[in-house]
């Protein structure tokens, strides 16, 4: 397996560990007779501002990974995997990992530039896919 899949699926698991930290403490909040709804209905009470946040960090994350996704799985089977696009795999996952916290604390601009160098990588992998 390349350093780059295992970042991918590193990544992955990320997703699932901020699935829980975010599933956990909104369940709590809202209920489970609102989170086994069909959710047809807004929830009676907002989540807390620490929940909401994990909240958009975890939609954050989905979106960034898909395209994640694309610049490994192009990487790889372009066999342009090199000592490159490794550092921008493991730099996006850190990123990633460094991102959550940011988030739910709301370090400002720091989130923001966390989120840009984990962005940065995934866009040196695409680039270095098509060169």
């Amino acid at each position: 397996m390349t350093p780059e899949l295992i970042a991918l699926t590193l990544a992955a698991l990320l997703q699932v560990v901020q699935y829980l930290i975010f599933a956990i403490p909104a369940n709590l909040e809202l209920g489970p007779g609102y989170t086994t709804s069909a959710r047809d209905r807004p929830p009676s009470r907002p989540l807390s501002e620490g929940t909401a946040r994990l909240q958009r960090a975890l939609g954050n994350h989905f979106e960034g990974l898909i395209l994640f996704s694309i610049a490994v799985f192009v990487v790889t089977y372009a066999d342009k995997s090199n000592a490159i696009t490794m550092l921008a795999a493991w730099i996006y996952l850190a990123a990633r990992v460094a991102y959550v916290p940011a988030y739910y604390f709301g370090l400002r601009p720091w989130r923001s530039l966390i989120w840009a160098i984990g962005f940065f990588a995934t866009l040196i992998l695409l680039l270095a896919a098509l060169f």
